[in-house]
């Protein structure tokens, strides 16, 4: 291994974010060898193939990496599907699975929908986590649990640390109802892990550089897109290079179809009018040299996070996760 998971005084494990596509294997194997500790997969059914397939791919093909979701849309399965489907992952990773929910904001505002109720989403984890531990729950009036054969599943309880994607101060406060450890800001009893972009600098690279752009523009400008779609025009158009934006998007379809591509590409890829954003985009937080890059990650461990998920993007991803992984242990000269 290149680099030990946990930092070089035993800090916060250091995890990638990736999503589901054709190359999530390939990278989820070169993960592995980086020493990440784990590698979590995106899930928009609107936006991205399916996660679990994925994860089942990569769990053929690693040994030791952690796999887990960033974050699962409860809406997009049902509870029933839910639980098979992390069944199956726990045992084809030989317990390497874990499992984070959300309310679906960005996934459900592609279908021009409002994301879910935290009440509904801890009522799903909270029964998701009874059929897991094979326990008969009341599901549409009935009862109901998981009926898999001795041998055609693993056998019940399955031990599956289920998460949850809690960004505001309620969902924080309630998330260890139902909840082992947290994406968000830091808990007082769970485990935290926050999800962070950015790029590490070649030498002699300024941070304004078309690379730079290039690689962490597609969440940079992810901003813009949100204000779009919760604030409308007056949101984004106050925004630098908003008002140009949103008429490029507003002349490409109807008005009743523009919810559409608002996320056009979300943090992977940027469509021609996102480029209108680049000037504006952040390119100082997490973007700077091997030890620029230590700063950042030491700031995050002193703010209480567990675990900082590193979300690289842009046209040679392999390279942002050698880069990333090579800056963390370059102080301790692993």
């Amino acid at each position: 291994m290149n680099q030990p998971a946990a930092g070089p005084s035993g800090g916060p494990e250091l995890s990638c974010g990736l999503p589901p596509g054709p190359d999530f294997a390939d990278l989820a194997v070169l993960a592995e060898s980086l020493g990440y500790a784990r590698v979590w997969i995106f899930d928009s059914a609107p936006l991205w193939e399916d996660p679990f397939a994925h994860l089942a791919l990569a769990a053929a093909r690693t040994t030791r990496i952690g796999l887990a979701t960033a974050v699962l849309i409860p809406t997009q399965r049902s509870l029933m599907t839910m639980a098979s489907g992390i069944a199956t992952i726990a045992r084809v990773s030989g317990g390497r699975f874990r499992a984070c929910f959300g309310t679906g904001y960005t996934a459900r505002m592609t279908l021009g929908q409002r994301a879910m109720p935290l009440d509904d989403l801890l009522d799903y984890v909270g029964s998701l986590r009874k059929l897991l531990a094979g326990e008969t729950i009341t599901l549409e009036g009935k009862p109901a649990r998981m009926l898999q054969f001795p041998g055609m599943a693993a056998a019940r309880p399955i031990d599956v640390p289920l998460w949850l994607s809690v960004l505001g101060p309620r969902g924080n406060r309630r998330a260890a109802e139902v909840a082992d450890g947290t994406i968000g800001p830091p808990h007082p009893t769970l485990p935290s892990a926050t999800m962070v972009s950015g790029t590490v600098l070649d030498a002699g690279e300024t941070a304004d550089s078309g690379r730079v752009r290039e690689a962490i523009g597609p969440w940079r400008v992810v901003g813009w897109h949100t204000a779009y779609a919760v604030r409308g025009a007056a949101g984004v158009d106050a925004m630098p290079s908003g008002r140009e934006w949103r008429a490029a998007l507003e002349a490409s379809v109807p008005e009743e179809q523009r919810h559409l591509l608002t996320f056009e590409g979300h943090v992977t890829h940027m469509p021609e009018r996102d480029r209108l954003l680049l000037d504006h985009i952040d390119t100082d937080t997490m973007v700077g040299d091997a030890s620029g890059i230590q700063d950042g990650l030491e700031q995050l461990a002193k703010a209480g996070f567990r675990e900082i998920m590193y979300t690289p993007a842009g046209p040679d991803v392999a390279r942002e996760l050698r880069a990333f992984a090579a800056a963390r242990g370059s102080r301790s000269g692993t």
